[in-house]
């Protein structure tokens, strides 16, 4: 059966995320290091041909740890929290509370890496992995993060709250950035947050607007500093659940 972690943020915001099991995250982790050994092997050959043999082989170790901790960082941060063998195997890291991957947590997720692969081949971010509820290596424990599963797009979703303005948002430039930069989860985020808004009184929904809406707002570079954190996520939420009607 699987299972699911259902996450209340303090603003009492509950989320639906469904972690990864360990089969999923093996296939992940042998695609990526297939990747890392590729490029690690082709950057070893160039600094064989093009170098002196101990300029060359200090050059391969040295790069090699950079690509090891490099590559995990950039492509979770860049791709919202999905490296190519992650995605492969339909997974992706977000923050423990449901929103967006942030640079320090995939920072410490990474840094820690280390630990969870002693002594050989993650030992103990395996084991780690099958005593946690969640499936958490060491890494996700410290930074505060789930690996989740990608959840197919949902068939029929309720009728949006609509909003009576034009949606400035709606330029060939933010549906790119919107297709390159959201997953699955941050989609179903965004429509979380528009549903529920009413459900949570005035503070709390303030707060909470504000807050996702800072860090969509800075995932997507957004430079309208007119729209309130409410206004930013419904307009996105109307692109992305695909009601963008512009009204006047």
């Amino acid at each position: 059966m699987t299972s699911h972690a259902f996450i209340v943020t303090p603003e009492h915001v509950r989320i639906r995320l469904e972690p990864a099991g360990l089969g999923s995250r093996f296939l992940a982790v042998v695609t990526d290091f297939v990747i890392l050994v590729a490029v690690g092997t082709l950057l070893s050959l160039v600094f064989t041909t093009l170098l002196p043999r101990s300029v060359a082989g200090l050059l391969s170790v040295t790069s090699m740890a950079m690509l090891g901790w490099g590559y995990h960082v950039y492509f979770e941060i860049r791709h919202a929290g999905r490296t190519p063998g992650k995605r492969m195997a339909g997974l992706r890291v977000v923050d423990g509370r449901g929103l967006p991957l942030q640079p320090a947590q995939s920072f410490v997720r990474n840094v820690a890496r280390v630990l969870d692969f002693l002594p050989f081949g993650y030992g103990v971010g395996a084991i780690a992995s099958l005593v946690d509820d969640h499936h958490r290596r060491l890494g996700d424990v410290a930074a505060g993060t789930l690996v989740v599963k990608e959840r197919p797009a949902t068939l029929a979703l309720p009728r949006l709250p609509r909003s009576p303005r034009w949606n400035s948002l709606a330029t060939p430039r933010t549906r790119k950035l919107l297709e390159r930069r959201l997953g699955l989860e941050d989609r179903e985020l965004l429509l979380e947050l528009v549903l529920r808004a009413e459900q949570l009184d005035a503070a709390s929904r303030f707060d909470v607007m504000e807050e996702a809406g800072r860090i969509f707002r800075e995932r997507l570079e957004i430079e309208d500093e007119a729209l309130s954190g409410e206004s930013l996520l419904r307009d996105l939420c109307a692109l992305t659940h695909g009601s963008d009607e512009r009204e006047g």
